[in-house]
C-alpha cells in the first residue's frame, strides 16, 4: 500500500505541478489554435499568461510559505540532555554524488549545518539521518550514502549515526527510522528539517507516538517581505511549486491518516 502511495503521489505531482500543469495549458491552447478552436485556445492562452505574470511579478508563493515557515519557533530554546537528534534527507544529490565521486548537495543543505553542529553541542545523543531515494526511477544511490560521507569529510563520528537509507518519503523517513532506534518512552528527540516541511513532519512523528522538539531551518520566506514586487519567473516558479506541493501534501497525508492533524502544531 506504501508503495502504491508513493507511486500515485509522483504521477499526480507530476500533472498538478504549477510549472507543469501551466505547460499543459499552453500545449492544450496551441492545439485548440492549429483546429480551429480559436474561442477556446485564446481563454487557455490568456488564462496561461495571466497566471504567469502574476507569478513572475507579485510572487503569491510567500503567502503559502509563510505559514509553514512559522508553524515553529527558529532557534528554539534547548534542553540540557537531548536522547536523540535526527535529521530528515533531501538535501542531498545521490545521483550526482556518485557520479562525479564527490558530495553534491543541494540549496537545503542548513539541515546538514544544523545536524553537524548539534551533534557535537550534544556529544552523548544518539544521531540519525533518514533518507533513501525518492525517485521513481529508482537506482541504487542513496540519500544516506552520500550523507556518510559528508559527516565523515567534516569529522563527525559515522559510527555514532544511524542511517536509514530506504526510505522514499516523508511518511516512510518517519516509519523506517522509528523500527531502527527504538526510541524510549520518555526520552527527547529533535527533528532538524527544512522549516516549510517541518508541520508535515511532526504531524507524522506525532502520528507515531515519537514527539520531537522541532528545530527548522532553511526558511523560504522573509519576515515582513510577504508582499515585494520582483521579476523573476524562474525562481517565483519553482518556490510557488514547493509551496503548492507541501500543502498538498498536508492534506493528502491528514486525509490518509498519516498525520495526527491537517496543520499540525505539537503533539499536544
Amino acid at each position: 500500500m506504501d508503495t502504491l502511495f508513493f507511486w500515485a503521489s509522483k504521477l499526480v505531482w507530476m500533472v498538478i505541478a504549477p510549472g507543469n500543469f501551466l505547460l499543459i495549458l499552453l500545449v492544450a491552447g496551441c492545439v485548440l489554435l492549429f483546429i480551429g478552436k480559436i474561442h477556446l485556445a485564446r481563454i487557455l492562452l490568456s488564462a496561461s499568461c495571466i497566471v504567469l505574470v502574476v507569478i513572475s511579478l507579485f510572487a503569491p508563493h510567500t503567502f503559502l510559505l509563510y505559514p509553514l515557515d512559522t508553524r515553529f519557533q527558529t532557534n528554539p530554546p534547548l534542553p540540557d540532555h537531548l536522547d536523540g537528534i535526527i535529521v530528515l534527507g533531501g538535501s542531498e544529490d545521490a545521483h550526482k554524488s556518485e557520479m562525479w565521486n564527490q558530495v553534491s548537495l543541494s540549496e537545503n543543505a542548513e539541515r546538514h549545518l544544523a545536524f553537524m553542529a548539534l551533534a557535537r553541542q550534544y556529544p552523548n545523543a544518539r544521531l540519525v539521518f533518514t533518507g533513501g531515494g525518492g525517485s521513481l526511477a529508482g537506482g541504487d544511490e542513496r540519500e544516506a550514502d552520500v550523507a556518510r560521507s559528508l559527516y565523515a569529510q567534516q569529522g563527525i563520528d559515522v559510527d555514532r549515526v544511524t542511517f536509514e537509507r530506504e526510505s522514499r518519503n516523508t511518511y516512510e523517513n518517519v516509519i523506517l527510522s522509528r523500527a531502527l532506534v527504538q526510541p524510549g518512552e520518555n526520552e527527547t528527540w529533535l527533528l532538524i528539517t527544512t522549516a516549510w516541511h517541518m508541520p508535515r513532519s511532526v504531524g507524522i512523528f506525532c502520528k507515531h507516538d515519537w514527539p520531537v522538539i522541532p528545530y527548522p531551518v532553511d526558511h523560504a520566506s522573509v519576515p515582513g517581505e510577504r508582499l515585494v514586487i520582483h521579476f523573476s519567473l524562474a525562481n517565483n516558479l519553482r518556490n510557488l511549486n514547493i509551496a503548492i506541493h507541501e500543502w498538498v501534501g498536508l492534506i493528502v497525508y491528514y486525509l490518509t491518516g498519516k498525520t495526527s492533524k491537517l496543520f499540525p502544531a505539537g503533539c499536544d
